[in-house]
């Protein structure tokens, strides 16, 4: 949802809130495409500091189906947001890459709301979701899910060769 900010820029000071809705169906992030199952509206509160720099706060909740990390299982993440941000509108696109500030939300007078919240989801989430604690995985053999169920499948080493190193490890390790 775009915000038109340039009713904000006519008076120092002014202040504006909007709630808008998170209007996309799925995140993608780094490590794959994760559908959104539920959202709240972002509350978004724009406020002009005077010499063209704008104060952006607000935040949101968001709802992502993300796989575990061990079984691949659906797991549904809840992610609360919250955003406080300023603005340098009289930088141009060279200064914000020569200092980093990853602001491509922001074209002319528009704010991105929708890209905001996802630049917030790829610093929030975190790096492994499990579908609990003690998640067994997958057997890497067969690709049974090892939660609901055991499987037969032979689990030593399958290269006889490797039997010396394993004897050597089994000297270091600790009781």
């Amino acid at each position: 949802m775009l915000i038109n900010l340039s009713e904000v820029f006519t008076l120092e000071g002014k202040e504006k809130t909007l709630n808008v809705p998170f209007e996309e169906k799925a995140y993608e992030g780094a490590d794959g495409k994760y559908p959104v199952v539920s959202s709240e509206p972002v509350t978004v509160t724009v406020k002009n500091l005077g010499n063209r720099k704008l104060s952006v706060t607000g935040g949101t909740k968001v709802t992502l189906s993300i796989p575990c990390a061990r079984c691949l299982e659906s797991v549904e993440y809840t992610c609360e947001l919250t955003f406080d941000q300023e603005l340098d509108m009289k930088a141009s696109e060279e200064d914000r890459v020569k200092d980093l500030d990853e602001q491509s939300y922001v074209t002319g007078y528009n704010l991105d709301a929708d890209r905001m919240v996802c630049n917030e989801l790829s610093l929030s989430l975190p790096m492994k979701v499990l579908c609990k604690e003690d998640c067994k995985g997958i057997c890497n053999r067969c690709g049974a899910n090892l939660n609901y169920e055991t499987c037969g499948c032979d689990t030593r080493s399958l290269d006889p060769r490797m039997a010396v190193i394993q004897d050597i490890f089994k000297q270091f390790k600790e009781v």
